[in-house]
């Protein structure tokens, strides 16, 4: 497993929070798909449960407000070592919060926001629960990127909320940096103009390893997820973009140095 440290540098992405219309569909298609196990999660967010892989925390599964036509989607936390200063922040840089910030339980504080480009995304000052236990190994989250129309403006924007280091373009003159944090890549921000989904408009995208992409690819589609990118091989490995039963997107990529079930 690659344990990871339980206090990350600011604007590191730390959870992968999933708000299901259903939580029992989510977990029998998720826990069949990752061979996660479920625990409760904190009280004071109802019927929150926490995923394992090997009985580490990956992951949370929760269920939204009933609204039948609400999108359901992964939400990408951030860490943080303030969530008030960090909310307060993404308000004066044109974003808007519409969660909080408030407490869950003992586990840490948290706010929902969204950024200047439309983009939902969560700020996260974890407690009792810092963040996921392990990533990049299968069944975990082994990246996360923000789709938008223009990377670097974005960029910018948690670049000044969470204090991080100075955004770093990709070569070759795609409009794509990488986020910094603790001196070291984090995520990253994908400009793509007007090839952004009318659907989805800017989003964070969820990357799940796994050891082999076409077999959980096939695995999701009989579990019930529809394909929307299929399998195919990139610089960071093969990968495959999908939608669970209900709709939310998620990413499932073999990095190059993967291995497991």
């Amino acid at each position: 497993m690659t344990e990871v440290p339980s206090r990350r540098p600011s604007g590191t992405p730390c959870w992968a929070s999933l708000m299901a219309h259903r939580v029992d569909r989510a977990l029998e298609f998720y826990g069949a798909l990752f061979d996660w196990e479920f625990v409760p999660g904190p009280r004071q967010l109802g019927s929150y449960v926490i995923a394992l892989r090997d009985g580490r925390r990956v992951a949370g599964i929760g269920e939204g407000a009933a609204e039948p036509h609400r999108p359901v989607s992964w939400a990408t936390m951030l860490a943080s070592d303030d969530a008030d200063a960090a909310a307060e922040l993404a308000r004066e840089c044109g974003g808007t919060v519409g969660i909080g910030p408030l407490n869950a339980d003992e586990a840490g504080r948290l706010a929902i926001a969204v950024d200047p480009s439309g983009a939902v995304f969560g700020i996260w000052q974890g407690d009792r629960l810092p963040g996921a236990e392990v990533d990049g190994e299968p069944g975990t989250v082994a990246w996360s990127e923000l789709f938008t129309r223009d990377a670097g403006l974005v960029a910018k924007f948690y670049q000044t909320v969470f204090g991080m280091g100075a955004p770093v373009p990709e070569e070759g003159g795609v409009d794509r940096v990488v986020l910094t944090a603790g001196g070291r890549p984090v995520a990253g921000v994908r400009g793509v103009g007007r090839d952004l989904p009318r659907d989805r408009g800017a989003h964070w995208m969820t990357y799940f390893a796994v050891s082999d992409t076409d077999a959980a690819v096939t695995r999701a589609a009989g579990l019930g997820a529809r394909v929307l990118e299929p399998p195919r091989d990139s610089p960071y490995g093969r990968l495959s973009t999908v939608a669970d039963p209900e709709g939310a997107a998620l990413t499932l990529i073999t990095p190059p140095a993967a291995g497991g079930t």
